[in-house]
């Protein structure tokens, strides 16, 4: 299964909306994944547990994981795109 992991500046209000269409789109293209969310001040070890980030900010340069940037999916538009872009991170 695969892991993404939602990261916002606080970990709360955009990471939740965006966590929730993440999951409604995974579920509709029958992708099995766990989908958390958190703040991004839980990156600056460098070390995440996690297949893809999907943020709605900057992610620092220590983290190695791929990084989709989701400011679409807040603001409703290019939402296909980054939708496409998550599904061939997790293919």
């Amino acid at each position: 299964m695969k892991r993404v992991l939602i990261i916002c500046g606080t970990g709360i209000a955009t990471s939740t909306v965006v966590a929730t269409k993440v999951r409604e789109h995974l579920e509709d293209v029958g992708v099995a994944a766990t989908v958390s969310q958190g703040k991004v001040m839980d990156l600056l070890n460098g070390e995440v547990d996690a297949d893809l980030i999907v943020a709605t900010t900057d992610v620092p340069d220590s983290v190695t994981v791929p990084v989709v940037a989701a400011l679409p999916l807040l603001i409703g538009i290019g939402e296909e795109q980054v939708f496409e872009e998550i599904d061939n991170h997790l293919k």
